[in-house]
């Protein structure tokens, strides 16, 4: 899914380049170490993503936890919390996130 919405994402950074110039300052500014490390804050991403219901966030994020060097069982933490704070719908969206996981990682390996 992450390859399919780049694509439509360059459309909109082409249609809109000051909007989505601060957006992505913004996702810099927002997932840059601190207090927090990066891969703690592209956990906590994808258990908003998944408690949220965005199958595209959960598809960048998901890719981004891998790249920062999340493992599998970091993830299965993660959606554990994001089902408790989403309930039954985010069960569904933690399976496809997993999934989603699962996949960068075969393709990565």
């Amino acid at each position: 899914m992450a390859t399919e919405l780049s694509a439509a994402i360059k459309q909109v950074r082409l249609g809109s380049p000051e909007v989505m110039k601060n957006f992505s300052a913004m996702a810099a500014a927002a997932t840059a170490g601190g207090a927090l490390d990066t891969k703690t804050k592209e956990l906590l991403a994808m258990a908003i993503a998944v408690a949220i219901r965005c199958d595209g966030c959960i598809a960048f994020h998901a890719k981004a936890a891998l790249q920062h060097g999340a493992t599998r069982e970091e993830i299965m933490e993660t959606m554990g919390l994001a089902i408790y704070m989403g309930a039954g719908p985010s069960l569904m969206y933690a399976a496809q996130a997993v999934e989603a996981f699962d996949q960068f990682t075969e393709a990565a390996g």
